[in-house]
């Protein structure tokens, strides 16, 4: 009898990719990087819990504003196994990540003037280009070629 109540609360993996609209391949990529947990079954095949629904959708929503699998999967690693994350849990966990966002946008917002201005003389010179060398700064380097100067608050 339990085996039977255990099958109905679990998903197979095709279950979770059309009910989260990611795709297996994903899932698995998940389940390697040790965001998301699934037991197997005695032919080898995928079970998850139906928790891993709410989970996926915490995955996708933390990609889509640029955190990495890395901090995702530590900011899962604080909720506990079976359960579902709540909104609280949610609010606690973005929390965290708001000033890493907020100096993000402000680089953004930085290189978004920058190329305005740099638009504006249309000379992308690499000695008084705000953009591409800001400061003058690779030009402390040497003559020659240089590579971009990296982007404030960019990971």
């Amino acid at each position: 009898m339990r085996r039977v109540a255990m099958q109905l609360e679990e998903l197979t993996v095709g279950q979770v990719a059309r009910r989260s609209g990611v795709s297996v391949s994903a899932l698995r990529f998940y389940e390697d990087k040790g965001l998301l947990r699934s037991r197997r079954t005695s032919g080898n095949q995928r079970r998850y819990p139906r928790d891993v629904l709410r989970r996926v959708a915490f995955i996708r929503a933390a990609q889509r504003v640029g955190i990495p699998l890395e901090r995702i999967r530590e900011a899962l690693s604080y909720l506990p196994e079976q359960r579902t994350p709540t909104m609280a849990d949610w609010a606690r966990l973005s929390a965290q990540w708001r000033d890493e966002l907020d100096a993000r946008i402000k680089g953004l917002m930085q290189v978004r003037d920058d190329l305005t201005g740099c638009i504006g003389c249309g000379c992308l010179s690499l000695k008084s280009c705000k953009l591409a060398n800001p400061g003058d700064r690779l030009g402390k380097e040497g003559p020659g070629a240089r590579k971009w100067a990296p982007i404030p608050g960019a990971s």
